[in-house]
């Protein structure tokens, strides 16, 4: 790197950080921060988690300006619950994300809120024992009612009464119908709503670990009482219909908000696509992603997959490598902190995000 220096007596080489063209970081001046783009970009001339904050701002936008590009979102943990629900709906309804993989506890809360349904703040007041007692479901620091869920089966019941039982059932079909009974009976916005309206499917791969799927478990039950054909679930059309959406993509990014099964799932759609190529079932290309952007505060030394990184993943063939022109940032934050920062930035920089004066 730059012109060779003399040796020192210790016989280091002094160089000019200058010359050697390595990027300066500066002070952060909030006096010349009027919004949250130029706070993240900012930030993302500073160090540590405010740095990967810039970053990973800086890959979201090259992933929602890339015309070529199909992004999937993957979510876990309890995002609804912590009220980033219309984050989400943001992201869909600026078309920035085209596909969505999560957990059905993600989507069973964000039901509630949609249809009008609150979530409060735990008081410390009351033990565990009590909240039980009281029908108050406790998630970290925040309440969800009992009463709520209910409301949530009733609307499932709906749905699932009118299915026919020859349409066998996934969730991303579940979730299609859920957001057109929001479209046509809920006022507020919701992510199951705006997903129905944009288009954009929204994946369960463990839809039976969740409020949603007790919920078909007791209209399966329902209808054997009743004498009427039991609806089936094949998991195996959500695999598909997310495999063959993929296959059909020029190229591929993937927003990560935790980790866990909805990571895994949509991951391990390059492993399949090479798999059908070595195995000779179909002539495929490498599908692989060629953005990734992960937010989520587990490091790699616990050894699991919500903390490995994209680089371990590239050894899979599910991402291309940064060598071959892959673009990665990984921020190891809350997704409470870092996920407005990163979004707002990029939906300000793309012209989507218009402040109320």
């Amino acid at each position: 790197m730059g012109r060779q220096q003399k040796k020192t007596v210790t016989g280091r080489v002094l160089h000019d950080p200058v010359k050697d063209k390595l990027r300066p970081i500066f002070p952060l001046d909030l006096s010349r921060c009027r919004t949250i783009d130029d706070l993240v970009r900012a930030m993302g001339n500073t160090a540590f988690t405010g740095r990967q904050i810039g970053d990973a701002a800086d890959v979201l936008e090259a992933m929602a300006r890339d015309k070529d590009c199909f992004v999937v979102m993957t979510l876990s943990g309890a995002l609804t619950v912590g009220k980033m629900g219309l984050i989400f709906c943001d992201l869909i309804e600026s078309g920035v994300v085209n596909a969505i993989v999560s957990t059905g506890a993600l989507m069973a809360h964000g039901l509630v809120e949609a249809t009008g349904r609150s979530h409060f703040r735990y008081d410390a007041r009351m033990n565990d024992k009590m909240l039980f007692e009281a029908g108050y479901n406790r998630v970290y620091d925040s309440l969800e009612p009992e009463v709520n869920l209910d409301h949530v089966e009733e609307v499932m019941q709906r749905l699932l009464n009118e299915w026919d039982a020859n349409d066998v059932v996934c969730s991303w079909k579940i979730h299609r119908r859920i957001g057109e009974f929001l479209q046509k009976h809920a006022p507020g916005r919701g992510i199951l709503k705006s997903a129905f309206q944009h288009d954009v499917p929204v994946f369960v791969p463990a839809f039976s670990d969740s409020e949603l799927g007790i919920d078909f478990a007791l209209h399966k039950i329902a209808r054997q009482k009743e004498n009427r054909p039991v609806l089936r679930f094949d998991p195996f059309e959500d695999f598909e219909k997310f495999a063959n959406t993929m296959l059909a993509t020029k190229r591929m990014g993937i927003f990560t908000v935790g980790g866990g099964v909805p990571r895994n799932w949509s991951q391990q759609f390059g492993v399949y696509a090479e798999l059908l190529a070595r195995r000779g079932y179909k002539k495929l290309p490498l599908k692989r992603y060629n953005y990734g952007l992960r937010i989520c505060p587990e490091p790699v030394s616990w050894g699991g997959l919500s903390g490995s990184t994209y680089t371990e993943a590239v050894s899979w063939g599910k991402f291309v490598p940064p060598e071959e022109g892959g673009r990665f940032a990984e921020v190891f934050d809350d997704a409470t902190v870092a996920l407005p920062l990163i979004v707002g930035a990029v939906l300000e920089r793309l012209g989507h995000l218009k402040h109320d004066k």
